[in-house]
């Protein structure tokens, strides 16, 4: 934990003090509380790496024996997830046949349904288009298409379970419960074989309106995990009950009610192995300091320009400028003001929070 602050808040209406803690000094990743100026600054820095072109979004999901594996091996086989999805496209765009360019992109990680269970999925924003092999042009997708979707599938299905298998024979793979008898070489085979057979589910959404869209779309789950504060109707007599979207019923917003106990084990389900990057970045994203002026510079694009990181003082400072609300003004009557009238220190040094988003 970092200092704790004693705030004059008699002008801040109590009814609304679950509605932020904007000095809230957790910043662990998983807290729906302490992101919202991570995501800020992640917006902003994803800002000014848009391009002029459009942008589609693929989604690659584990069918449902694989994410079953995923739940006791998180580390290992999300990263196989993230690189053979990432394989995948690099692989099929390059194909002459197909684009013939080097893309660019970054994938976000999900783990989570509407419902709070294990659904492992990995969320792509890709330019629709890359540089070409010696870097001399820019090749465009065509026009509201971006790749088949049935190639990527089979080639994402192939190059997950080879890894899959590789993992396996190194040992990095654990069982338990139910699924201790895979432990056995030739009972694991068994168990991967209707997944050899099944068609992966890959799908490409059509190209967003714009590239700010696509921002606004994506910035909504990059920081955060499994449900939001406002997806939240109430905690009483020992149930949780929150809002959610039935996909089956044409996206019905329902509400669903828990028992305490078995909502907060939902929601570790989707707690993350300390230091696993759920954010990645590939081909020109990757490298984006050279490669992307160069995208630009092919796109008759003007260089962003650079943003004058001294004039922000402090993170609240910060956070007003990046996201216009502030952290100290009252939440209901927006007239009141939060006043610091002391700072205590933590008895010992604490240890340097990284975000690994």
């Amino acid at each position: 934990m970092g200092h704790i602050h004693r705030f004059h808040a008699a002008t801040i209406a109590p009814s609304h003090a679950l509605a932020g803690h904007p000095h809230s000094f957790c910043r662990n990743r998983h807290c729906p509380k302490c992101q919202s100026l991570a995501r800020a600054q992640w917006l902003d820095d994803r800002r000014s790496e848009l391009l002029a072109v459009p942008y589609f979004h693929v989604v690659f999901t584990l069918p449902q024996e694989i994410a079953a594996l995923a739940f006791h091996n998180k580390g290992p086989v999300y990263d196989i997830l993230f690189h053979a999805a990432a394989e995948t496209l690099r692989v099929i765009a390059a194909d002459p046949e197909h684009l013939g360019a080097e893309l660019g992109f970054f994938a976000v990680l999900h783990t989570w349904g509407q419902t709070l269970l294990h659904h492992p999925h990995l969320h792509c924003v890709v330019a629709g288009g890359g540089l070409s092999r010696d870097g001399s042009r820019w090749t465009a997708c065509r026009p509201n298409f971006f790749l088949p979707v049935c190639v990527l599938a089979r080639l994402f299905r192939r190059l997950f379970l080879a890894s899959l298998e590789k993992a396996f024979a190194a040992k990095k793979l654990t069982f338990y419960g139910s699924l201790e008898p895979l432990r056995d070489r030739r009972a694991f085979h068994r168990y991967l074989a209707p997944a050899r057979k099944a068609e992966w589910c890959v799908y490409a959404k059509p190209p967003f309106a714009g590239p700010e869209q696509v921002l606004t779309y994506v910035a909504r789950y990059t920081h955060r995990v499994a449900i939001s504060n406002n997806r939240l109707v109430g905690i009483d007599q020992g149930k949780v009950r929150f809002r959610w979207k039935d996909y089956r019923n044409g996206g019905r917003q329902k509400t669903m009610s828990l028992a305490a106990d078995e909502f907060i084990r939902r929601f570790l389900l989707h707690v993350l192995p300390e230091g696993f990057q759920r954010i990645r970045y590939y081909g020109f994203l990757a490298n984006r300091h050279q490669k992307l002026a160069r995208c630009r510079q092919l796109l008759a694009m003007p260089q962003p320009e650079a943003t004058d990181e001294a004039a922000v003082r402090d993170s609240r400072d910060q956070y007003r400028q990046l996201t216009g609300a502030s952290l100290t003004d009252c939440p209901a009557c927006q007239r009141g003001h939060m006043v610091i009238i002391e700072v205590l220190k933590p008895v010992k040094p604490c240890r340097p929070v990284c975000d690994t988003s």
